[in-house]
């Protein structure tokens, strides 16, 4: 039997596991630690994508899996190794893995009709790549709904040279959401009314409590067709949030000795989510972002937008359990999990806090001397409150003629870097919030020339007709590429035009999110952009080939918000 077809016939034995503990994936039920790195040598995989019956909670649901489990198995792999995975599909439709954060060729990337053909019923795939990068990523398939559906998993990378900062043991911290209702069900409810899932909206009692300026505001919301309250499309009301493929009440349990530092690698692998992390008792130490070092950062709370990483380090110096508490920003829902030096220990859930509102910065509205931050104004001089980069507020810039036509219902007066701001509903209670501007990368990149040119691209969308897009087109309405040329040096600027955020991940090339620290700008696969926000990124395009960019909220993407850059294999002249 050759390995398709040995790796065909055990998608069966995998769908047949199921109630079994093998359905979540080691990691998950692992206790002791994800243990330690491996030497680099070249290695073999063997993935089967397939259809199992997997338990949710107390509730069976049919998922697509990788060998049998949700999330999908750990791969770990060493940077300078090759690796090899052969991935075999057998489902009745086409499938894929995209390799998140990887720098890669072009032809392994993953994306259907971008990078390769896909992968279709009975066939199986060979990725073969060479390892160039350390950190923690992940790994998804880019086929439909079949991310929502439990294809995604964690893929670590371990470094060649020492790691800037010691830890003890290490765990796969994994948030997502799972749906019981048919994705394409979810789809077709919000595109019949975009609120769908909100049940948080305000009602006609919270209109008599408002001020004149509330019922202004509420006014200004209606002729945009968007309510305040629009913080997620999809919300609690259908997701069952999950660490590491488990709900709350299972409550996932990491062990630990006191006075040891661990390291947690939290990955945001929802479709719709994202996460306010926090672990009440414990301060935390940022040490990675998008897989990349950056000079540690302790806080009490940060944000994960849908496809981005972070790793922590804590010290848990009592002998006492703690909870690891992950809240939605819309506050619909919450999964959690527990660090404790003893197995069955748990420690008390956080109160859920109020649904936040948005507010005037969201909206693009011009405020002079004052900025909307957490919910409430706060001079611009308050900018940078975390010190070394403290600076000015910059200054607004107002937005051009152009409307994107129907496929944009709302344009902002101005947009602004909001790189200071923690984001809606975080930074007025006094806790400790990461912020963009505290990202700053422990190496200088070599790349510091200035870009020759400036790519903007404006995020839009219609939250009525539920339509997401670039420029006001959807992908089918502009499938040129956006070109890019090999070793050029250029900037890319985000204009979101829209009331909501948008996680966006260029493929194939890293973003140096411009934070204003130079060579010291940290290198991200996904950038949060915030509504009203413009945020630029540095891009030197290293691989020839066509790459997607897109939201990293599945259903905006699948709904038009995805473009395709071309890297031309003409190099730039100039010297890098």
């Amino acid at each position: 039997m050759d390995r398709r077809d040995f790796l065909l016939a055990s998608g069966a034995t995998f769908a047949g596991l199921a109630g079994l503990n093998s359905l979540l994936p080691a990691y998950a039920w692992c206790e002791e630690g994800i243990g330690v790195a491996r030497g680099g040598q070249d290695q073999v995989f063997d993935l089967v994508i397939g259809r199992t019956a997997v338990p949710i909670g107390d509730r069976s649901a049919s998922a697509v899996t990788v060998n049998g489990s949700v999330p999908a198995p750990l791969l770990r792999f060493h940077e300078g190794e090759t690796v090899t995975l052969h991935v075999a599909n057998t489902l009745d439709e086409d499938t894929s893995i995209h390799w998140h954060g990887i720098i890669l060729p072009n032809g392994m990337d993953g994306v259907p009709k971008v990078a390769f053909a896909g992968i279709r019923p009975g066939e199986l795939f060979t990725y073969h790549y060479p390892v160039r990068q350390s950190g923690t990523y992940w790994y998804h398939s880019h086929s439909g709904f079949q991310e929502q559906l439990g294809v995604y998993g964690p893929l670590i990378i371990d470094p060649i040279e020492p790691e800037p900062f010691a830890y003890d043991r290490e765990y796969v911290v994994m948030l997502s959401d799972w749906t019981f209702e048919n994705p394409n069900d979810v789809l077709a409810n919000l595109k019949k009314m975009g609120g769908y899932y909100n049940f948080q909206r305000r009602t006609l009692g919270d209109l008599f409590r408002s001020s004149d300026a509330g019922l202004g505001d509420r006014l200004r919301w209606g002729r945009m067709r968007m309510d305040a309250t629009d913080i997620a499309d999809v919300t609690g009301y259908t997701y069952t949030y999950l660490m590491n493929g488990m709900p709350p009440a299972s409550n996932w349990t990491g062990l630990f000795e006191p006075g040891e530092r661990v390291r947690l690698r939290f990955i945001n692998a929802a479709a719709g989510s994202y996460f306010d992390v926090r672990i009440p008792g414990l301060e935390m130490t940022i040490v990675q972002a998008d897989g990349q070092n950056v000079q540690p950062v302790p806080v009490d709370e940060f944000r994960i937008a849908i496809a981005e990483t972070y790793d922590v380090i804590v010290e848990p110096s009592e002998d006492r359990a703690y909870t690891i508490f992950a809240e939605t920003m819309d506050r619909s829902g919450y999964t959690r999990g527990t660090l404790a030096p003893r197995a069955g220990m748990s420690a008390p859930i956080p109160e859920r806090r109020s649904r936040p509102v948005r507010t005037m910065a969201d909206m693009g509205m011009y405020m002079g001397s004052m900025e909307m931050r957490g919910g409430m104004a706060v001079p611009e001089t308050e900018h940078g409150r975390h010190g070394e980069n403290a600076s000015a507020a910059p200054a607004p810039v107002p937005h051009g003629p152009d409307h994107h036509g129907p496929g944009n219902s709302a344009v902002p007066d101005v947009t602004r870097p909001r790189l200071d701001d923690p984001g809606v509903g975080l930074g007025s209670d006094g806790r400790r919030v990461l912020l963009y501007s505290d990202l700053r990368s422990v190496v200088p990149w070599r790349d510091t020339r200035e870009p020759g040119r400036e790519v903007e691209l404006h995020l839009t969308g219609n939250m009525e007709r539920y339509l997401w897009s670039f420029d006001g087109k959807k992908f089918s309405q502009a499938p040129e590429p956006i070109p890019f040329q090999l070793g050029e040096r250029l900037r890319v600027t985000f204009v979101n035009d829209t009331m909501m955020e948008h996680p966006i991940h260029l493929h194939g090339m890293w973003m140096e999110l411009d934070n204003g620290l130079g060579a010291f700008n940290p290198r991200k696969h996904t950038v949060n952009v915030k509504p009203a926000e413009r945020l630029s990124v540095l891009v030197t395009p290293d691989v020839p080939g066509k790459w997607a960019l897109h939201c990293h909220i599945l259903y905006h993407m699948e709904t038009g918000m995805f473009r395709v850059v071309e890297v031309s294999n003409t190099a730039a002249t100039e010297d890098r």
